[in-house]
């Protein structure tokens, strides 16, 4: 559906992306994950038509698309802050394009009230000005905004990060279903690794203008193919030397101790796993912080400092100061 072949973006000296080869498939919740500044929205503008690459392709159903135009790419764009038009009543914004395109009053009126209904806008909505609604409202507003034209493509640059926790929640949740509904191919961005995680099809973790990894959310969080992608998805332990030798002599032989280690808090455990292999070390509890539905512990143990995510179900909390069993399936851990 979409491919990125050898695509350089440069502004000026500076290398924004120095060389890009990524495929999207019909009909993915594609993702382009990464901390700020590094590539995720050059790309994403850059399929949109409104930046032109330096050297490489961009096809679209295998058709080349590098000097199209944005408005002959098919492609619905959502941005950060909406773009809506504030002196426009909801109606006329979602409308705009089809009056560009010089759709017929009673065939834009039709569309507007059939994606009005999808994305879940009420006529009363309609006809509010865009300013007294609220933020997940606009957003709505603007996403429907970009789908009344009916794209193959629909990109989404941060569309959640105005919103308050909640209501993100809430909409991401909403956002999938809609996309999984109209079967259209999607491609966002965002810096929040939950959003990706809970949302995609498939990821690309962006760093430097270089992707790190491409794969499902379980392969970016449980197979992170390299050090950034481990440490920038998701929280990790970083495991010491010493931490390390007690496992290669307990049944972690096939562990290097020269290299860097990592492993994800829940997968240290303070019972005894119902099944699958695991090592039990000793350890004493530093410290316990309660999060409602689970607890986060930091525990001492063989020369690191390990934090583990455990669930709350009713047994007596550990306090600090009072010894403890770890368990681990070395199999987890994640070496670079």
């Amino acid at each position: 559906m979409i491919k990125f072949e050898n695509i350089e973006v440069t502004f000026g000296e500076h290398v924004a992306i120095p060389q890009l080869d990524l495929e999207v498939g019909q009909g993915e919740f594609f993702t382009l994950l990464g901390p700020s500044g590094c590539g995720k929205t050059t790309a994403l503008r850059t399929l949109a038509g409104f930046i032109e690459p330096s050297r490489g392709s961009i096809y679209i159903d295998g058709k080349d698309a590098t000097r199209l135009p944005s408005e002959k790419r098919s492609v619905g764009m959502v941005f950060q802050n909406y773009a809506l038009f504030p002196s426009m009543s909801v109606r006329e914004n979602i409308a705009f394009g089809l009056k560009v395109r010089k759709t017929n009053r009673a065939e834009t009126d039709r569309l507007v009230d059939e994606i009005a209904a999808q994305v879940e806008l009420t006529q009363e909505q309609l006809a509010k000005n865009v300013s007294e609604l609220s933020g997940g409202q606009q957003q709505r507003v603007a996403i429907a905004r970009a789908l009344v034209l009916k794209p193959r493509i629909l990109l989404l640059d941060e569309p959640l990060s105005n919103l308050d926790a909640k209501l993100r929640v809430q909409l991401r949740e909403q956002l999938k279903n809609l996309q999984r509904e109209l079967g259209i191919t999607t491609v966002y961005v965002t810096h929040d690794q939950e959003e990706a995680l809970t949302m995609s099809d498939r990821i690309a973790v962006f760093n430097h203008g270089v992707v790190e990894q491409v794969g499902t959310p379980e392969e970016i969080y449980n197979r992170s193919a390299t050090e950034f992608v481990a440490t920038f998805v998701g929280a990790t332990n970083r495991l010491s030397g010493e931490f390390l030798q007690h496992l290669r002599g307990s049944g972690g032989e096939f562990l290097s101790a020269g290299k860097n280690s990592y492993l994800r808090l829940e997968k240290v455990g303070l019972q005894p796993p119902a099944r699958g292999a695991s090592i039990r070390l000793d350890g004493v509890i530093a410290d316990r912080v309660y999060q409602g539905s689970h607890s986060t512990y930091t525990i001492d143990s063989n020369g690191s400092r390990l934090r583990a995510l455990v669930p709350e179900n009713g047994a007596l909390p550990l306090a600090p100061g009072v010894r403890a069993q770890l368990y681990i399936d070395p199999s987890s851990i994640l070496q670079y």
